[in-house]
Protein backbone atom coordinates (compact mmCIF):
# COMPACT_ATOMS: atom_id res chain seq x y z
CA UNK A 1 0.00 0.00 0.00
CA UNK A 2 1.57 3.41 -0.70
CA UNK A 3 2.42 5.56 2.04
CA UNK A 4 0.06 8.62 2.88
CA UNK A 5 0.85 11.42 5.12
CA UNK A 6 -1.10 11.02 8.39
CA UNK A 7 -3.30 14.18 7.66
CA UNK A 8 -4.29 12.78 3.99
CA UNK A 9 -5.15 9.19 6.08
CA UNK A 10 -6.95 11.20 8.51
CA UNK A 11 -9.66 13.01 6.13
CA UNK A 12 -9.46 9.63 4.48
CA UNK A 13 -11.47 8.24 7.39
CA UNK A 14 -13.30 11.26 8.29
CA UNK A 15 -14.32 11.21 4.78
CA UNK A 16 -15.05 7.22 4.64
CA UNK A 17 -16.74 7.41 8.15
CA UNK A 18 -19.22 10.48 7.04
CA UNK A 19 -20.28 9.08 3.74
CA UNK A 20 -21.02 5.45 5.47
CA UNK A 21 -23.10 7.23 8.07
CA UNK A 22 -24.71 9.35 5.45
CA UNK A 23 -25.92 6.41 3.46
CA UNK A 24 -26.67 4.17 6.47
CA UNK A 25 -29.39 7.04 7.96
CA UNK A 26 -30.40 8.54 4.65
CA UNK A 27 -31.15 5.14 3.14
CA UNK A 28 -33.32 4.48 6.43
CA UNK A 29 -35.12 8.06 5.90
CA UNK A 30 -35.88 7.43 2.45
CA UNK A 31 -36.61 3.64 2.86
CA UNK A 32 -39.09 4.73 5.29
CA UNK A 33 -40.42 7.30 3.39
CA UNK A 34 -41.05 5.36 0.25
CA UNK A 35 -42.09 1.95 2.09
CA UNK A 36 -45.61 2.83 3.52
CA UNK A 37 -44.93 1.60 6.66
CA UNK A 38 -43.44 -1.77 5.70
CA UNK A 39 -40.83 -1.93 8.02
CA UNK A 40 -39.39 -4.98 6.21
CA UNK A 41 -39.37 -2.89 2.70
CA UNK A 42 -37.54 -0.50 4.24
CA UNK A 43 -34.70 -2.23 5.77
CA UNK A 44 -34.30 -4.40 2.81
CA UNK A 45 -33.30 -0.65 1.25
CA UNK A 46 -31.08 0.48 4.31
CA UNK A 47 -29.39 -2.51 3.86
CA UNK A 48 -28.46 -2.79 0.00
CA UNK A 49 -27.45 0.29 -0.07
CA UNK A 50 -25.60 -0.01 3.26
CA UNK A 51 -23.46 -2.82 1.83
CA UNK A 52 -23.22 -1.52 -1.31
CA UNK A 53 -21.71 1.86 -0.54
CA UNK A 54 -19.19 -0.10 1.78
CA UNK A 55 -17.59 -1.87 -0.93
CA UNK A 56 -17.19 1.52 -2.72
CA UNK A 57 -16.13 3.58 0.21
CA UNK A 58 -13.63 0.52 1.16
CA UNK A 59 -12.37 0.44 -2.59
CA UNK A 60 -11.80 3.89 -2.54
CA UNK A 61 -10.45 4.67 0.56
CA UNK A 62 -8.56 1.36 1.29
CA UNK A 63 -5.34 2.33 0.06
CA UNK A 64 -4.49 5.58 1.28
CA UNK A 65 -5.83 5.22 5.03
CA UNK A 66 -6.75 1.27 5.29
CA UNK A 67 -10.43 2.83 5.34
CA UNK A 68 -10.77 1.20 8.60
CA UNK A 69 -14.13 3.54 9.69
CA UNK A 70 -14.61 1.75 12.35
CA UNK A 71 -12.21 2.19 16.24
CA UNK A 72 -12.42 -1.58 16.74
CA UNK A 73 -10.43 -2.44 13.53
CA UNK A 74 -8.24 0.34 14.40
CA UNK A 75 -7.56 -0.82 17.72
CA UNK A 76 -7.07 -4.61 16.30
CA UNK A 77 -4.36 -2.58 13.40
CA UNK A 78 -2.53 -1.42 16.98
CA UNK A 79 -2.55 -4.73 18.48
CA UNK A 80 -1.13 -6.34 15.17
CA UNK A 81 1.77 -3.38 14.78
CA UNK A 82 0.34 -2.25 11.35
CA UNK A 83 -0.56 1.48 13.22
CA UNK A 84 0.79 3.51 15.87
CA UNK A 85 -1.21 4.01 19.21
CA UNK A 86 -0.61 7.88 18.46
CA UNK A 87 -2.34 7.67 15.12
CA UNK A 88 -4.62 5.00 16.24
CA UNK A 89 -6.20 7.70 18.41
CA UNK A 90 -6.35 10.19 16.05
CA UNK A 91 -8.13 7.94 13.39
CA UNK A 92 -10.50 6.81 16.46
CA UNK A 93 -11.45 10.62 17.09
CA UNK A 94 -11.67 11.23 13.23
CA UNK A 95 -14.13 8.18 12.87
CA UNK A 96 -16.47 9.50 15.70
CA UNK A 97 -16.16 12.97 14.37
CA UNK A 98 -17.31 12.20 10.69
CA UNK A 99 -19.66 9.52 11.89
CA UNK A 100 -21.55 12.71 13.41
CA UNK A 101 -21.40 14.74 10.36
CA UNK A 102 -22.11 12.16 8.12
CA UNK A 103 -25.57 12.16 10.14
CA UNK A 104 -26.17 15.97 10.14
CA UNK A 105 -25.17 15.50 6.52
CA UNK A 106 -28.36 12.89 5.84
CA UNK A 107 -30.78 15.16 7.28
CA UNK A 108 -29.77 17.87 5.62
CA UNK A 109 -30.47 16.27 2.74
CA UNK A 110 -33.84 15.09 3.39
CA UNK A 111 -34.61 18.30 5.10
CA UNK A 112 -35.60 17.05 8.93
CA UNK A 113 -33.98 18.87 12.20
CA UNK A 114 -29.98 18.59 12.00
CA UNK A 115 -29.82 18.14 15.90
CA UNK A 116 -31.86 15.13 16.72
CA UNK A 117 -31.65 12.57 20.41
CA UNK A 118 -33.31 9.21 18.90
CA UNK A 119 -35.54 7.27 21.17
CA UNK A 120 -35.68 4.30 19.56
CA UNK A 121 -35.05 1.76 22.75
CA UNK A 122 -32.90 -1.45 21.33
CA UNK A 123 -32.47 -3.00 24.77
CA UNK A 124 -32.06 -6.51 26.46
CA UNK A 125 -29.34 -9.18 26.16
CA UNK A 126 -30.28 -10.51 23.23
CA UNK A 127 -29.62 -7.41 21.28
CA UNK A 128 -25.96 -6.97 23.19
CA UNK A 129 -25.19 -10.77 22.07
CA UNK A 130 -26.58 -9.92 18.73
CA UNK A 131 -24.00 -6.90 18.40
CA UNK A 132 -21.23 -9.30 19.80
CA UNK A 133 -22.08 -11.78 17.13
CA UNK A 134 -22.07 -9.03 14.34
CA UNK A 135 -19.16 -7.54 15.38
CA UNK A 136 -16.99 -11.17 15.33
CA UNK A 137 -18.27 -11.81 12.37
CA UNK A 138 -16.99 -8.54 11.03
CA UNK A 139 -13.47 -8.81 12.88
CA UNK A 140 -13.24 -12.59 10.99
CA UNK A 141 -14.52 -11.28 7.84
CA UNK A 142 -11.78 -8.66 7.78
CA UNK A 143 -9.11 -11.09 9.26
CA UNK A 144 -9.86 -14.07 7.21
CA UNK A 145 -9.98 -12.49 3.60
CA UNK A 146 -7.01 -9.58 4.17
CA UNK A 147 -4.93 -13.00 4.57
CA UNK A 148 -5.79 -15.14 1.71
CA UNK A 149 -7.84 -12.55 -0.90
CA UNK A 150 -6.89 -9.14 0.34
CA UNK A 151 -8.13 -7.77 -2.82
CA UNK A 152 -11.84 -9.02 -1.81
CA UNK A 153 -11.88 -7.29 1.85
CA UNK A 154 -14.37 -4.34 0.14
CA UNK A 155 -16.53 -6.59 -1.47
CA UNK A 156 -16.23 -9.38 1.66
CA UNK A 157 -17.04 -6.72 3.90
CA UNK A 158 -20.22 -5.50 1.95
CA UNK A 159 -21.56 -8.67 1.51
CA UNK A 160 -21.12 -9.72 5.28
CA UNK A 161 -23.26 -6.64 6.49
CA UNK A 162 -25.90 -6.65 4.24
CA UNK A 163 -26.17 -10.58 5.64
CA UNK A 164 -25.84 -9.18 8.93
CA UNK A 165 -28.25 -6.58 8.58
CA UNK A 166 -30.64 -9.54 8.38
CA UNK A 167 -29.66 -12.18 10.31
CA UNK A 168 -28.73 -10.62 13.63
CA UNK A 169 -31.30 -9.32 16.08
CA UNK A 170 -29.33 -6.09 16.13
CA UNK A 171 -29.00 -5.33 12.30
CA UNK A 172 -25.57 -5.35 12.84
CA UNK A 173 -24.29 -2.18 14.17
CA UNK A 174 -20.96 -3.51 15.01
CA UNK A 175 -19.06 -0.37 15.27
CA UNK A 176 -19.24 2.10 17.79
CA UNK A 177 -18.64 5.17 16.03
CA UNK A 178 -21.87 3.95 14.30
CA UNK A 179 -23.33 3.75 17.03
CA UNK A 180 -22.59 6.84 18.95
CA UNK A 181 -23.61 8.48 15.39
CA UNK A 182 -26.75 6.95 15.46
CA UNK A 183 -28.20 7.65 18.81
CA UNK A 184 -27.90 10.91 17.44
CA UNK A 185 -30.68 10.76 14.52
CA UNK A 186 -34.35 9.88 15.37
CA UNK A 187 -35.04 8.11 11.94
CA UNK A 188 -35.53 4.48 10.81
CA UNK A 189 -32.03 3.66 11.75
CA UNK A 190 -31.04 5.23 15.04
CA UNK A 191 -30.63 3.90 18.67
CA UNK A 192 -31.62 5.51 21.99
CA UNK A 193 -29.12 6.64 23.89
CA UNK A 194 -29.95 4.36 27.15
CA UNK A 195 -29.28 1.13 24.76
CA UNK A 196 -26.27 2.53 23.28
CA UNK A 197 -23.89 1.08 26.35
CA UNK A 198 -25.11 -2.53 25.44
CA UNK A 199 -24.23 -2.15 22.15
CA UNK A 200 -20.99 -1.38 22.76
CA UNK A 201 -19.73 -3.68 25.31
CA UNK A 202 -21.46 -6.27 23.25
CA UNK A 203 -19.19 -4.91 20.13
CA UNK A 204 -16.32 -5.06 22.48
CA UNK A 205 -16.68 -8.67 23.81
CA UNK A 206 -17.24 -9.64 20.13
CA UNK A 207 -14.13 -8.12 18.93
CA UNK A 208 -11.97 -9.10 21.24
CA UNK A 209 -12.71 -12.66 20.35
CA UNK A 210 -12.54 -12.61 17.12
CA UNK A 211 -8.78 -11.45 17.34
CA UNK A 212 -7.80 -13.89 19.73
CA UNK A 213 -9.70 -16.54 17.94
CA UNK A 214 -7.48 -15.46 14.63
CA UNK A 215 -4.59 -15.14 15.91
CA UNK A 216 -4.49 -18.55 17.17
CA UNK A 217 -6.53 -19.67 13.77
CA UNK A 218 -4.41 -18.37 10.99
CA UNK A 219 -0.96 -18.56 12.68
CA UNK A 220 1.32 -20.12 10.71
CA UNK A 221 2.64 -23.91 11.83
CA UNK A 222 6.53 -23.63 12.38
CA UNK A 223 8.06 -25.95 9.50
CA UNK A 224 9.87 -29.03 10.77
Amino acid sequence: MPSFSLSRRLTAEALGTALLLAVVVGSGIMGQRLSGGNDALALLGNTLATGAALVVLITVFGPISGAHFNPLVTVLMVARREITPGAAALYVLTQIIGAILGVWIAHAMFAEPILQVSAKLRDGPAQAFAEAVATFGLIATILGVSRFRPEAVPTAVGLYITAAYWFTASTSFANPAVTLARSLTDSFAGIALSSVPGFLLGQIIGAAIAGLVFAWLLKEKPAP
